[in-house]
C-alpha cells in the first residue's frame, strides 16, 4: 500500500474527506495491535487507539513525507503510548518477581471449568497469549516499546530509534536489556520455552479464571488466533521466546473505533 497510502495522505491534506477516511482505515489495525501489545487489555487498547487516531488525523498536515507514513504513524502512537496509563493494564502491571509468583501459583492437573475439548483448546490458547503478553507489562513503558518494535514487529535498530526518537545505540542497549529479561523469565518459568518447567497453559486455566485474569465467556485473544502452542514446541529453545510473541496474529480493530472517528472528525 506504500505509494498509494502516500497519495491518500496528500489528497487528505488537500481536503479530500474520502481519502482521509481511507487513511484511517489503512492504519487503524496497525495502531490497535500496537496498543494491544503495549496494554494487554482490549478496553485500554481501544481507548488508546481512538485517541491516537484523533492525533494522527488532526496532525496529518505536519507529516512532511521525509519518512514512510507508517513510520510517522508509529511515532505518533508510541509518543502517546509511552505515557498512557490504561486503567486495567496499570492495575495488572507488576515487577518480574511478583509475576513469577503468579506463574508459580494455582497449577491444577484437572480443568474443572470444562471437559469440552473445543473449549479447552480455546482456553489453553487464551492462557498462553494472556500470560506471555502480560509478561511484557513487567517492563517499563519505553523498554516495552523497544521490545515490541524490535522482537515482535521486527523493526531494525535504525527504524526503531527513528520511531522512538532516540539514538540507535540507546535503542540497541534497551533492546538487549529487555530481551535478556524476557528470555530469562521464560526460560526459568515457561513450560513452552523450557519443558523442564512445571508450568503448562492448561494447568493454569482454572486459576486464571478464578483470578479474573481471563474471562471464558469473553475471550480476548483465542477466537482470533491460530492454535500456536504446538508450533512453539517445535522451535529451537533459543528462538522460542520470540516465536511465542510472533505467533500471535494481528487482531481486528473494534468497529466502534472507526464509527466514533467518523462521527467526531470525519463527518462535518
Amino acid at each position: 500500500m506504500g505509494k498509494n497510502l502516500n497519495i491518500l495522505v496528500e489528497k487528505a491534506n488537500s481536503g479530500d474527506r474520502e481519502s482521509l477516511e481511507l487513511v484511517v482505515i489503512e492504519i487503524k489495525d496497525l495502531i490497535y495491535n500496537l496498543s494491544l501489545k503495549m496494554l494487554l487489555y482490549p478496553e485500554d487498547a481501544k481507548d488508546a487507539t481512538q485517541e491516537i487516531l484523533i492525533r494522527v488525523v488532526t496532525h496529518l498536515s505536519t507529516f512532511e513525507n521525509q519518512s514512510k507514513f507508517t513510520t510517522w504513524v508509529y511515532r505518533v502512537a508510541t509518543n502517546y503510548l509511552i505515557n498512557y496509563k490504561g486503567k486495567k493494564s496499570l492495575e495488572f502491571a507488576m515487577p518480574f518477581d511478583d509475576y513469577a509468583k503468579l506463574i508459580d501459583s494455582g497449577h491444577s492437573e484437572v480443568v474443572n471449568y470444562t471437559a469440552n475439548l473445543g473449549e479447552l483448546s480455546l482456553l489453553e490458547e487464551e492462557v498462553k497469549v494472556s500470560c506471555t503478553q502480560g509478561l511484557l507489562l513487567c517492563l517499563n513503558p519505553e523498554d516495552r516499546l523497544v521490545y515490541i518494535l524490535a522482537e515482535i514487529l521486527e523493526f531494525n535498530s535504525i527504524e526503531g530509534a527513528e520511531i522512538l526518537n532516540i539514538g540507535s545505540a540507546s535503542f540497541r542497549q534497551k533492546l538487549s536489556r529487555s530481551r535478556k529479561k524476557i528470555r530469562n523469565f521464560l526460560k526459568d518459568k515457561c513450560g513452552l520455552t523450557n519443558p523442564k518447567n512445571p508450568c503448562r497453559c492448561n494447568k493454569k486455566i482454572d486459576f486464571l479464571i478464578n483470578q479474573d485474569v481471563i474471562n471464558p465467556k469473553n475471550l480476548r485473544f483465542a477466537p482470533f488466533t491460530n492454535r500456536s502452542i504446538e508450533l512453539v514446541k517445535q522451535i529451537s529453545e533459543l528462538e522460542k521466546s520470540i516465536a511465542i510473541y510472533r505467533s500471535v496474529p494481528n487482531l481486528p480493530t473494534p468497529e466502534v473505533i472507526l464509527k466514533t472517528i467518523k462521527e467526531t472528525i470525519l463527518i462535518d
